[in-house]
């Protein structure tokens, strides 16, 4: 007998889980997938989560067309947080004489050596995993696995598209269409709850013209991935980026802007970022200083800045719509070091203005020399 575990938050359950398990049954010749959904997940802490039996109703549809697919609730019975070692432990108890696999995406594969007892996994079951577009970072996740655990890991050879949980969860967030990422009736039973519509923001469109709009999505979806790194909560994150352009096209005049004063002196291509963060605070009633604060100086930058600050200030310049010179770079140094990909940004930004002789605003040049004493 075969057997596979396939867990995770499922938050909400996608086409590529689905696509990645039916690979799985085919190739490893399974009799039974194993589909567990978290109960408390020990990595999520900030995210916008259904609750459990939302979550497993979502992968109940999901999978149904699966014959050898079994969702469980065995995480939520056994209660605490959800380290997969105890969940692998009991089920290698249940099945002692079967072939067992842990069936993981590229992700979770490049982030194995972090989990609780991963070598205790391993004595129980082997690791099957799929690369995600880019081959390339899967094979290093793989051998970087394989050589620290002395193991195996079986190679899938379905290639996922790059669908994440968190896309999804923003899109919803903001009113946009989420079907061509989902099952249809995954996608019903989400419209239906109105799980993780943050509705308040789904105004914000009606201000922008559609590229814009298209960018703003962007910014939101790097925001929300990034969100712990930055010490905010997703919901933070998808609301200051749904915002941080809202002023961009406003003229003076607009009765949104009754009562605005911007700051003398400030660019003509600066102005939006305070005029932004009045419309969030005045029209949307945003209270929340972090979000008001990372909006008001995301074109600019400022002395001092919090993640949340350079999290979408950085966001806005290296979102996959930006092609500038340099652009590259800056995306590998986000992912390694936010605050130093922060100072080359303002770096890039000044050497910019300076080189084509335009004049640097008072904010950005004090940016620049404040992180700069700390990198230099």
């Amino acid at each position: 007998m075969k057997i596979a575990i396939f867990g995770g938050a499922f938050n909400p359950v996608h086409r590529e889980h689905v696509h990645l398990a039916r690979t799985a049954i085919e190739e490893l010749g399974l009799d039974k997938l194993i589909i567990m959904p978290t109960a408390i997940s020990p990595h999520k802490s900030g995210k916008a989560m259904a609750d459990f039996f939302q979550r497993f109703e979502m992968c109940r549809i999901a999978f149904r067309e699966l014959k050898q697919a079994e969702v469980s609730n065995y995480e939520l019975a056994r209660g605490g947080v959800s380290y997969t070692y105890l969940t692998c432990n009991h089920f290698a108890s249940l099945y002692p004489d079967a072939e067992r696999y842990l069936l993981i995406g590229a992700d979770m594969l490049e982030n194995f050596p972090e989990w609780k007892n991963p070598q205790e996994i391993l004595k129980n079951f082997r690791l099957a995993a799929c690369a995600r577009e880019d081959a390339k970072p899967f094979l290093g996740y793989k051998k970087m696995v394989e050589e620290e655990f002395d193991t195996a890991v079986k190679t899938l050879s379905y290639v996922g598209e790059n669908v994440s949980s968190t896309q999804i969860r923003t899109y919803a967030a903001l009113g946009e269409d989420i079907s061509r990422f989902v099952n249809p009736d995954v996608c019903q039973y989400i419209r239906r709850k109105g799980l993780y519509a943050m509705h308040g923001l789904w105004g914000v469109k009606q201000f922008l013209k559609p590229e814009r709009w298209q960018h703003t999505l962007r910014v939101a979806v790097i925001c929300a991935k990034n969100s712990a790194r930055a010490d905010i909560s997703e919901e933070q994150a998808i609301t200051m980026a749904a915002l941080h352009d809202v002023a961009k096209y406003m003229s003076a005049d607009s009765p949104y802007l009754t009562g605005f004063v911007c700051p003398d002196g400030v660019p003509g291509p600066v102005v939006h970022q305070f005029a932004g963060a009045y419309v969030a605070e005045n029209v949307f009633k945003i209270g929340d200083k972090t979000i008001l604060d990372a909006i008001a100086c995301h074109t600019s930058g400022k002395e001092n800045m919090t993640a949340a600050d350079a999290l979408l200030f950085l966001a806005d310049m290296i979102e996959e719509g930006r092609t500038f010179d340099g652009v590259d770079e800056l995306r590998k140094i986000f992912k390694e070091d936010l605050f130093r990909c922060l100072y080359i940004a303002l770096r890039h930004q000044v050497e910019y203005l300076e080189t084509t002789g335009k004049p640097v605003y008072g904010l950005t040049r004090r940016a620049y020399d404040f992180i700069k004493e700390k990198y230099q």
